[in-house]
């Protein structure tokens, strides 16, 4: 099969609900090629990756959208970087004394036991006004339940997401409530028969069918109307004027300090580890 780096957006033409469907395989492996990232690691960077995909998708914004998990306990952090144009990028820092367990499993050992007493948090950064960031303490099991929770306190909107990822694709799909709308016909039970209907979904039909194959199998007696797709990209914003920039920030004084001690001064960059001299 060829690899697919695909969003796709829905609607129910009845019912005010909307839907976006996200499978990523080169894109997930080109954001993680220059790490060495443990097996649950990776797993949890691309279920965070498609959850970017799919949420910036629901935003009337041109800019970037930021999810980060922050832990103490084995997993420190988790980044992901979408902007508007699908364009995307991905870091993570554990405490390396966990490696051997977060690569073999170890017991019981599940995501959420990895982020312990942590937070996620949201930054939306647009390119014209001003930023926003939202910061909620860690709910749920999963990074699914923790997006769902976050939707629910901090904007008030009924949104269902199903994330997977086997290490080496990713795919999620996206279900969100919309506002009543005067001229649908509404129908007071559609959001939790829709939700049971996705709720049958597997992880193998989540990331291996076409978006029409498996809305047609999920909701096959609901008028779902399908959108062109966009393509989700591996994309890093690094560049020797924005090193050069976060230099300067410094200060000479530091700087000089650096190229005195050391005798040049080298950046590596957190998302595709290339490196500035």
């Amino acid at each position: 099969m060829s690899p697919q780096n695909k969003l796709h957006r829905f609607i129910f033409d009845a019912h005010p609900i909307r839907g976006n469907l996200v499978q990523l395989n080169s894109t997930f492996n080109e954001a993680l090629a220059h790490h060495a990232y443990p097996t649950l690691i990776k797993n949890a960077l691309g279920e965070l990756m498609a959850a970017a995909a799919l949420l910036i998708s629901t935003l009337k914004m041109d800019g970037v959208l930021i999810l980060q998990i922050q832990g103490k306990g084995a997993l420190r952090l988790l980044v992901v970087e979408c902007d508007s144009d699908l364009r995307i990028r991905a870091t993570a820092k554990w405490d390396e004394k966990w490696t051997d367990d977060l690569n073999n499993g170890v017991g019981n050992l599940a995501f959420v036991d990895l982020v312990k007493n942590g937070h996620f948090i949201i930054t939306l950064d647009p390119k014209k006004g001003e930023a926003y960031q939202g910061i909620v303490g860690i709910e749920g099991a999963t990074i699914a339940e923790m997006l769902q929770h976050y939707m629910m306190r901090s904007q008030q909107i009924d949104t269902a997401l199903w994330l997977e990822c086997d290490g080496i694709r990713a795919a999620g799909m996206l279900l969100q409530k919309l506002p009543d709308v005067g001229n649908i016909d509404l129908d007071a039970d559609a959001w939790n028969r829709i939700n049971q209907l996705a709720n049958t979904v597997t992880a193998d039909e989540l990331q291996t069918l076409s978006a029409n194959t498996l809305l047609s199998r999920l909701f096959a007696e609901e008028d779902e109307r399908l959108f062109e797709p966009a393509t989700v990209q591996f994309h890093c914003s690094c560049s020797q004027t924005s090193v050069a920039s976060m230099l300067h920030m410094l200060g000479a004084e530091e700087l000089n300090g650096i190229l005195a001690e050391f005798g040049k001064i080298e950046v590596n960059c957190d998302f595709c580890n290339r490196q500035y001299v």
